[in-house]
């Protein structure tokens, strides 16, 4: 059975992760890695003021040898980039552990989530980290099983799940809140209106069977 695993891990800790740091302060979500040899090439969406000193602050690291604007759709610019040399770090690990990148994205750190085909690919990744001291910090692991069964016990729908989840990342329900609600909403490309129905009802819908099936705790 397949296993899924979320993490994050600093910028500074992968070589990705150095490339695409700033300044500036940029928003960036992995399209998709796709294996070159023994090479990768990332397509990435990227969100922010400042894509001029985006691209030449990742042109200027010596492991880059191309970056190029592919698309660019309202803020949001897709770009591609090459590069050269052969780096035993994160993105390796999860190729030869045969893993999947099913999400990518990072502000002031990266968040990943990752399939792998069974625990011990699951396994294999974990040492590939630890043996290159590869600092990963893991959220959670589960089977699909696992989260159908979670959505069934909660009743949310797909919808409200990943709503609330985008939210819980982004530090929406912090206090003070480090994302706007327009924010979550053009992640997820929905209006904010929507955005906001489903994270009021998801929440609602959690707080229910939470608290009032078990009120009886209360009397």
């Amino acid at each position: 059975m397949s296993v899924i695993l979320e993490f994050t891990i600093e910028n500074d800790a992968f070589t990705l992760g150095e490339v695409l740091s700033g300044p500036p302060h940029m928003h960036i979500e992995l399209e998709r890695i796709v294996p070159t040899g023994n090479s990768t090439v990332p397509f990435l969406w990227v969100r922010g003021d400042d894509f001029e000193a985006f691209e030449e602050n990742v042109t200027a690291h010596e492991s880059v040898d191309e970056i190029l604007a592919l698309d660019k759709v309202a803020d949001s610019t897709l770009y591609r980039v090459r590069w050269h040399g052969q780096h035993n770090d994160l993105i390796r690990g999860i190729t030869e552990a045969d893993g999947t990148i099913l999400e990518g994205h990072a502000d002031d750190r990266w968040y990943f989530r990752l399939r792998f085909p069974d625990h011990d690919a699951l396994s294999r990744f974990h040492n590939y980290c630890t043996d290159r001291g590869i600092a990963i910090h893991i959220v959670r692991t589960y089977t699909e099983t696992d989260r159908t069964e979670t959505v069934k016990r909660f009743g949310l729908s797909q919808e409200q799940r990943e709503a609330l989840l985008v939210g819980l990342r982004r530090g929406y329900f912090d206090t003070p809140s480090q994302v706007s609600l327009d924010e979550l909403a053009d992640e997820l490309d929905v209006s904010q209106q929507a955005m906001s129905d489903r994270i009021r009802r998801g929440t609602k819908q959690v707080l229910s069977e939470a608290l009032l099936s078990s009120a009886t705790d209360f009397e």
